[in-house]
């Protein structure tokens, strides 16, 4: 990649991390809404926002896969092949996008987005939306802090 398409794909991404920035805001506020009125209505929102959240960090996972290494899972299992292609170190192409630490946690996040896409709404559960708000903004500033420094690492090869 040219310098020029270096710096076009990194402020793609973040532009994409903005967006995440977004969601996770929607996320923490319908929680909050739901903990004080525990309306289902809220605990939906909040269920809908963390399958966006992960769908945009997919979606971000997707782009360097397709870019930076210029090979992407496919098949039936291609989601969690993806997220355990950004926790590799690929020599000669590039360091890990993300800790192992962070995969695991994501693994979290990846299995209720697949509840979320295959359940009705009215059986999302509160308990499980609230293991994944716990520590869900530390959670997702070490996700973040991850992908920049990845980002930065691009900046310094162009």
């Amino acid at each position: 990649m040219s310098e020029k398409e270096i710096l076009t794909f990194i402020a793609k991404i973040e532009d994409d991390l903005n967006e995440l920035d977004k969601l996770v805001s929607r996320i923490e506020k319908g929680w909050e809404k739901y903990n004080i009125s525990h309306d289902d209505f809220y605990s939906d929102s909040t269920a809908l926002n963390l399958h966006g959240f992960y769908s945009g960090l997919e979606k971000i996972f997707i782009k360097i896969a397709e870019e930076i290494d210029e090979s992407a899972p496919d098949g039936s299992s291609w989601h969690k092949e993806l997220l355990d292609q950004m926790a590799l170190n690929i020599r000669k192409i590039r360091p890990a996008v993300i800790s192992k630490e962070t995969r695991d946690i994501l693994d979290e996040y990846r299995a209720f987005r697949h509840i979320v896409r295959n359940v009705y709404a009215f059986n999302y559960s509160p308990d499980k939306i609230k293991i994944l708000i716990k520590n869900f903004n530390s959670e997702y500033q070490k996700i973040k802090n991850e992908v920049i420094e990845f980002l930065d690492f691009l900046e310094s090869q162009s």
